[in-house]
């Protein structure tokens, strides 16, 4: 048998703590993350810098809403670390009836996701960015009220298992840092000694232009920023490309964003990237055989002393204003040890991200268990409406 539903009105109240702004005070702000994560601490917040003339003052068990970004999970509930700090008026605070609900069991229906997508439906504005959510809409979310030994039992299963999913969470945060710091070790051991050389002898560019062909199509590549790889765009059509110049990429190939590589948007192409095109924004420099590895050369480059060198070499004060230049890219130096000493680092920090692969794929599935376990606790309501 479903459990009742009632409206979010008939659980929670109102309960505002509105606190007249002094310009001379110091005020401790908080902020409300979307997605259901939780309240977060902001910069404090002298009176006399801002233009609202009340804060709202958090305490323990409230409920926040952000009344702007709402319908992407920005709810809480207040907890201790956050009771006392301050909120502007577009954050709405709620008080629980104890009698009826517990706090933990509405904190825990209001990280279900589709709840933050029926708030969607009910927000007015003009584009996503404007969308606002009413205390009146948001009270008329519809929750299921078990009795309050049930909701209990539900908190307590609920979480027990976000504990565990935290543990695994920070174990697997934890390999990975120690991961990080064993290649770094290695890494430092790969080069002690080494000559460094210019990009222009130890991976040169090499520019591919393409013949464009009116009537066909060309695979595109892009690159990540953040050493996070390359990724495939939709096809470009020869038609459209009437002033548009493309390079092909190659397996094994250096790939450089010229606008992005100052935040690590470089990357080795793979054999999926293979006679992909990029735009004359791309950069492709090619090892010399015998001398380097790209994966060495990559490693090196997005650590900190090597991404200071990009970095270095994108002069620019904005984000789009910061351009690799293919001389200054040819000019930044690399460490070159012997060819059978990167091959012996290349072939470590592939067994490295075999095992970082395997823990993402842990981390999704552990990701995945609070909202399935939230899909089979409050899911009926919403497959009923």
């Amino acid at each position: 048998m479903r459990d009742k539903s009632v409206p979010l009105s008939e659980v929670l109240r109102l309960d505002i703590d509105a606190v007249d702004i002094d310009a001379t005070t110091t005020y401790e702000m908080s902020g409300v993350y979307g997605f259901g994560r939780g309240l977060f601490h902001r910069e404090p917040l002298r009176g006399s810098e801002t233009t609202y003339k009340r804060f709202h003052q958090l305490s323990v068990g409230q409920v926040v809403l952000s009344q702007l970004k709402g319908w992407e999970g920005a709810i809480a509930v207040v907890d201790p670390e956050n009771s006392g700090r301050f909120l502007s008026t577009q954050f709405p605070t709620f008080r629980c009836d104890e009698e009826r609900a517990i706090i933990a069991y509405v904190g825990w229906f209001l990280k279900y996701a589709p709840n933050w997508h029926a708030l969607r439906r009910k927000s007015r504005g003009m584009g996503a960015r404007r969308d606002t959510i009413s205390p009146e809409k948001f009270l008329s979310l519809e929750i299921p009220l078990p009795s309050l030994d049930d909701q209990r039992r539900i908190v307590e299963k609920l979480d027990r298992v976000a504990a565990l999913v935290d543990e695994r969470r920070n174990a697997i945060e934890e390999a990975e840092r120690e991961t990080q710091a064993l290649l770094l070790k290695a890494f430092q051991r790969a080069i002690d000694g080494a000559p460094l050389r210019p990009m222009a002898e130890v991976a040169p560019l090499v520019r591919r232009p393409v013949e464009i062909d009116l009537d066909a199509s060309y695979p595109e590549l892009g690159v990540r920023s953040f050493g996070r790889g390359t990724f495939h765009k939709p096809d470009l059509l020869g038609a459209d490309l009437s002033w548009q110049k493309l390079f092909l990429v190659q397996q094994g190939d250096l790939v450089f964003s010229n606008i992005k590589a100052w935040e690590g948007a470089f990357a080795v192409a793979g054999p999926d990237d293979h006679g992909r095109v990029g735009s004359h924004r791309y950069l492709t420099c090619v090892p010399t055989q015998g001398l380097a590895t790209a994966d060495f050369i990559w490693f090196y480059l997005q650590t900190s002393e090597g991404l200071g060198k990009v970095q270095s070499a994108s002069p620019g004060s904005a984000d789009r204003n910061r351009t690799l230049g293919q001389g200054a890219l040819e000019a930044i130096t690399v460490p070159t040890p012997p060819i059978g000493r990167q091959q012996w680092f290349d072939r470590l920090h592939a067994k490295a991200h075999e095992a970082r692969t395997i823990r993402a794929n842990t981390a999704q599935d552990v990701e995945a268990l609070i909202p399935a376990m939230l899909h089979e606790t409050f899911g009926r309501q919403h497959q009923a409406a």
